[in-house]
C-alpha cells in the first residue's frame, strides 16, 4: 500500500470520526459540528 504524498498548502478532504461530517480544508483540527477528531480521507485506516 502506498502512502499519499501530502502538500500542506493544498486542500484535502477530512471526515469526522464521530458524526461523519466531511470538510475540505488545508488542515482540520476538530469537527465543526460535534468537536470530535477529523481524519484525512486519503489516508487508509489500517
Amino acid at each position: 500500500m502506498k502512502d499519499i504524498e501530502r502538500n500542506p498548502d493544498e486542500e484535502s478532504v477530512y471526515e469526522c470520526f464521530n458524526c461523519g461530517t466531511i470538510v475540505t480544508a488545508t488542515a482540520a483540527g476538530s469537527c465543526p459540528d460535534c468537536g470530535a477528531d477529523m481524519r484525512n480521507r486519503q489516508t487508509p485506516i489500517e
